[in-house]
């Protein structure tokens, strides 16, 4: 693995970046890619940031201020995305291609010429904000902004297990800096559209537990979607519902994104590793928070994801 200095140097020598972001974008990888995307073109590099899928309407002010530059890339750079599979529609022509692959997974499964992974950072903005330290560039009010995303989010508003001493400091200087925590943390934890209300209530009715009330499954079909106006964006957070019920160790969410096709969400209390179930269909994530895919009809899905939950219940 490489030094967020020898990466910062390389970067330095360097032009014409992409910055990939992963599958349904969410507040780190976004922070994450913005954040460098701003520094690069501080040091008067060519960047640009390419959102894999839209860019939510709460995500927005993350653009303020960049205009589009067009180019032939020369550079690439993944951020937050700990695995080829989460490239999504950028693996056929990126997965070979990525110059620097930065990330917090400790499941990372990513190629790439230099590589940073720093499993113990709760947010992988974290590291950002490591690296723009590295490099000749100051951390500005919008960049802070980038930062403090990737870090509340990812942390849960600081209350998630992962926040560290570091976090905390981190988040500090970013207020000193000039971002916007509360009207940051107002649009992530405090505002919530017609549409999320209306579909985490048919998610709160397809409820179930299992293993006397230890695991708790949601989930979700582009039906439920349709019927409530719910976009992606309107869906996050909804991994958090199950696990918030007490006495509850495991909580599984399940999203349909296609004919036969889920996506799995688990987090997970008391210490029990949701890294571990989800690495038995090809995924992974964190030791309290991971996802993975599973084909299959819904039922059959359920039954595979929750099986091998009480296997890590009783391991």
């Amino acid at each position: 693995m490489n030094s967020l200095s020898e990466i910062a140097c390389f970067l330095e020598s360097r032009d014409k970046y992409v910055i990939l972001t992963h599958i349904y974008p969410d507040g780190d990888t976004l922070g994450s890619a913005f954040a460098l995307c701003r520094a690069l073109r501080k040091l008067n590099k060519q960047a640009r940031v390419l959102i894999n899928g839209t860019l939510a309407e709460k995500f927005s002010y993350l653009a303020t201020n960049m205009e589009e530059q067009n180019f032939e890339y020369e550079t690439v750079v993944s951020v937050d995305i700990a695995s080829p599979e989460l490239l999504g529609a950028f693996k056929d022509e990126f997965e070979s291609k990525i110059d620097v692959c930065i990330d917090h997974h400790a499941s990372n499964s990513m190629s790439a010429k230099m590589i940073y992974v720093n499993s113990e950072a709760a947010s992988n903005c974290e590291n950002i904000y490591r690296l723009i330290k590295q490099l000749e560039t100051q951390i500005d009010p919008l960049m802070a902004n980038c930062i403090y995303t990737g870090v509340c989010t990812d942390t849960g508003c600081f209350k998630f297990t992962n926040v560290t001493p570091d976090t905390m400091r981190i988040a500090a200087e970013l207020m000193e800096l000039g971002c916007k925590s509360a009207e940051i943390n107002k649009a992530m934890f405090d505002t919530k559209s017609f549409a999320r209300i209306n579909i985490e209530r048919e998610v709160l009715n397809t409820l179930s537990f299992y293993e006397e009330n230890k695991i708790a499954v949601v989930y979700t079909t582009l039906e439920m979607e349709k019927r409530s106006g719910a976009k992606d964006s309107d869906m996050d957070g909804l991994a958090a519902l199950p696990r918030q019920i007490e006495g509850v160790c495991i909580g599984i969410t399940v999203k349909e994104k296609g004919e036969n096709y889920f996506r799995i969400s688990v987090r997970t209390n008391d210490g029990h590793d949701a890294a571990w179930i989800c690495s038995k269909f090809g995924g992974g994530g964190h030791f309290a928070a991971a996802g993975c895919s599973i084909n299959g009809q819904l039922d059959e899905v359920i039954k595979q994801i929750v099986n091998v939950s009480i296997e890590e219940l009783n391991r």
